[in-house]
């Protein structure tokens, strides 16, 4: 490796190989060879007169890309695609004449980046479903143990600490059906023309209509493609981009949602993030244990979210058929978009896959905010007994606040049990009060609601894509 020039952290550090090669000019510029071998084929299908040798000649030098050539080549002519046809025609000397045969840069530019897109999204998709398989295992295993929920990040009633797994296990289910629909409305551009016209199919096929459409159709059901582009210009909507980047910022924002709340829970010391046994925390501080896997979720997520700006200010400065000015941007920002959440959801495979939770700090955080909780329990149990509900609700907000100034002024243990124990009014003795403080009376459904989510939401989904399950990531740092 280099160390001399810069290099994408996304390439050293964050995205997978197999991300990266979807990306990589390699794979690009072999999906250029097979759309134009496509070509070839629907146009001999369609009655021109392109030879099975002369297709058979462009099929033996498909992956052997001869890139000293078209490098030597782009740099005469400061064009990609005829450096890249000038390239394979060398190769293919019989063959050199039908290569790209009415076409423009934009059927093999755009649709590459179409199927691009769609195996990217479809690798997205398997990650999704490991990431939510290994929540799923996570949420029933803790369905039942009760801890506190929050609002305003305040301690409001009790939940579970697997209910609120489910809370990040729906979001991702959303992401995975808007991702569903984003690949199942995919569509290849198909064979345009320059400005989207198909004047240039028109005139190879003496003016038939009917063999110009023939010759998309072929090309879209060969790359396995129900539909293309129904009218375009010279390129697809470039919205197409911003919908995908808008698909994968919804993912980059629920594993902002999950780690923001590990980390919060590590710091509670209730839940943290695997962490190795020659894991260093800080370079200062030996004893830290610092989240820095979902701090990196965090700051992923931060970019893929900023990233969709880029497809958006692109969609809307496409002037008329087409202009230029797109090309730079989005050969940057798409594919780091995909490499982002590719980083992420690879570092969401390894911390979902390694939760670990405390149950007795759990409980004793608790045990330490319960008796608030507990109050109306308190009260109707008091009034059960022939008390005052009015007096008594009044005296449990007066201990109420006496107790939290104990808490929060002078640091003492909550004394809220304490001070009704010692007030005749509620005929309670202590036995009997620590009888209404067990965690799992103030949980509500939540047990429940976890295993009805699981069961109709959740593992139809993980059962129907079984044979993709069982995924796993070392981080690289």
């Amino acid at each position: 490796m280099s160390h001399d020039s810069y290099q994408s952290p996304f390439c050293t550090r964050y995205a997978s190989r197999e991300m990266q090669y979807l990306f990589s000019e390699e794979h690009k510029f072999r999906t250029w060879r097979r759309l134009w071998i496509a070509l070839a084929r629907a146009e001999q299908a369609e009655g021109l007169p392109i030879t099975d040798e002369q297709i058979a000649e462009l099929e033996a030098h498909r992956d052997d890309i001869n890139y000293e050539d078209a490098q030597r080549r782009e740099k005469e002519c400061r064009h990609d695609v005829m450096s890249h046809v000038y390239a394979y025609g060398l190769q293919c000397p019989h063959a050199r004449g039908i290569i790209h045969l009415g076409a423009t840069s934009c059927y093999v530019g755009d649709n590459t980046d179409v199927l691009v897109m769609r195996d990217a999204l479809e690798l997205v998709r398997k990650k999704l479903l490991n990431v939510m398989d290994k929540l799923a295992a996570f949420a029933e295993e803790y369905k039942a143990l009760p801890c506190l929920a929050y609002t305003h990040l305040q301690p409001a009633q009790l939940t579970t600490v697997g209910k609120r797994a489910c809370l990040w296990l729906n979001e991702l289910r959303m992401d995975y059906e808007e991702l569903e629909h984003r690949i199942g409305t995919l569509a290849l551009l198909g064979s345009k023309g320059t400005t989207g016209t198909q004047a240039s199919f028109l005139e190879l096929f003496d003016g038939d209509g009917a063999k110009a459409l023939a010759v998309e159709r072929r090309i879209a059901e060969h790359f396995g493609f129900e539909r293309v582009v129904p009218v375009s210009g010279q390129t697809y909507s470039r919205k197409v981009d911003y919908n995908v980047l808008s698909t994968l910022s919804g993912i980059a924002q629920s594993a902002m949602k999950f780690a923001n709340d590990v980390r919060i829970l590590a710091n509670f010391k209730e839940m943290e993030e695997p962490f190795e046994e020659h894991q260093i925390g800080s370079s200062a501080m030996p004893y830290k244990r610092n989240p820095m896997r979902c701090e990196r979720i965090c700051a992923l997520a931060r970019y893929v979210m900023a990233d969709v700006l880029n497809p958006a200010f692109t969609a809307g400065t496409q002037w008329f058929e087409r202009t230029l000015d797109d090309s730079a941007n989005k050969r940057i920002a798409v594919a780091e978009a995909f490499l982002g959440t590719d980083a992420i959801l690879n570092i969401l495979l390894n911390v979902c896959g390694g939760l670990v939770v405390y149950p007795k700090v759990i409980r004793a955080r608790v045990m330490a905010e319960l008796p608030f909780m507990a109050t109306e329990n308190i009260l109707m149990d008091a009034v059960k007994r022939g008390g005052d509900r009015q007096a008594l609700h009044e005296k449990l907000r007066v201990y109420a606040r006496q107790a939290a100034r104990a808490v929060k002024e002078e640091g003492l243990p909550n004394p809220m049990l304490d001070l009704v124990c010692a007030d005749p009014d509620f005929g309670a003795d202590r036995a009997a009060l620590e009888a209404v403080l067990e965690p799992s009376h103030y949980v509500g459904r939540a047990p429940a609601q976890v295993e009805e989510f699981l069961a109709a939401d959740i593992r139809p989904l993980l059962d129907a894509h079984r044979d993709a399950l069982g995924m796993t990531a070392k981080l690289s740092v």
